[in-house]
């Protein structure tokens, strides 16, 4: 009797964790509420755009980001993970010569780590199955970006122009974040 209980709850355990992993319409609420959440907290953060024109660079942003394109919501999970895991490491740079607030940047750290936890499950999953997807290469792409970004703010030295430049790079990434979200369907 006991055993049997066990294994019914065992088997209950299981499935309800795979039905939340699952739940796209859900993830996509989140999301979308979290997005918006560290667009207006990257909007309190000054920035001095008029005299940092000259400091504007090509950073080469993958065309996915720049038209929107047809995922499936796999290639959404694995692009939005990545984007975000990057975002998250560009504003724990330093920062210091920008005058941002660090209760403002410590908010927007807590919202990425947020949303990346969400996703941390369906990511690995779809990583398990290894198909090879449209998000594979958008993923090389991004990596690309992200690291001209970082060279970028190394090669300036941190400097305040350079990371309104970042921040308004941030800003679009967060606009395309929210249009991903929108194929998180069930």
């Amino acid at each position: 009797m006991t055993y049997r209980c066990l294994l019914q709850m065992v088997l209950l355990l299981c499935l309800s964790t795979t039905a939340l992993c699952r739940s796209y319409s859900l993830l996509r609420f989140q999301q979308g509420r979290s997005l918006e959440v560290c667009q207006k907290l990257l909007r309190q953060l000054p920035s001095t755009p008029q005299h940092c024109l000259e400091f504007r660079m090509d950073f080469q942003m993958p065309e996915e980001m720049k038209q929107a394109q047809q995922f499936r919501k796999e290639d959404a999970v694995l692009v939005m993970y990545e984007m975000l895991q990057h975002i998250f490491n560009i504003l724990t740079r330093d920062f210091s010569s920008t005058g941002w607030s660090d209760t403002i940047i410590e908010h927007l750290l807590e919202e990425l780590y947020g949303q990346m936890n969400r996703l941390e499950p369906i990511q690995k999953e779809i990583m398990q199955k290894q198909n090879s997807t449209m998000g594979d290469t958008t993923v090389l792409r991004l990596k690309k970006y992200y690291f001209n970004l970082g060279q970028y703010l190394k090669a300036k030295e941190h400097n305040r122009c350079a990371w309104t430049v970042v921040q308004v790079q941030l800003l679009r990434n967060f606009s395309f974040l929210k249009s991903l979200t929108g194929y998180l369907r069930d």
